[in-house]
């Protein structure tokens, strides 16, 4: 049991891992947002191809407003699910290795 439970412990952690490079690229998204970068930059390209699809629709939902708060609430979500996905994970393992 101690290998799954090395396995769901594994996972935890690149799961905390991407969920952390995730804040970072939505961060520096907004920060280029507010520089106007040029959009024909590869960096600038890049983030924009890979926090779209988690920023739009969430700025779908929200009212027409002045200030983008998209990255704030998605930013919200990741840290929430660090929090309780991650160590509920962790918990798991550590419960599996002393069955």
């Amino acid at each position: 049991m101690f290998i799954f439970a090395n396995f769901i412990s594994a996972f935890a952690e690149i799961l905390n891992l991407v969920l952390q490079l995730a804040i970072w690229l939505i961060i520096a998204r907004a920060l280029t947002s507010w520089v106007n970068a040029d959009p024909y930059n590869p960096i600038v390209f890049f983030l924009y191809k890979t926090t779209e699809p988690v920023l739009l629709p969430v700025r779908r939902k929200l009212p027409l407003s002045a200030i983008d708060l998209s990255p704030i609430i998605v930013i919200f979500v990741i840290v929430f699910a660090q929090i309780f996905l991650v160590q509920s994970l962790k918990d798991l393992a550590l419960y599996l290795r002393h069955l």
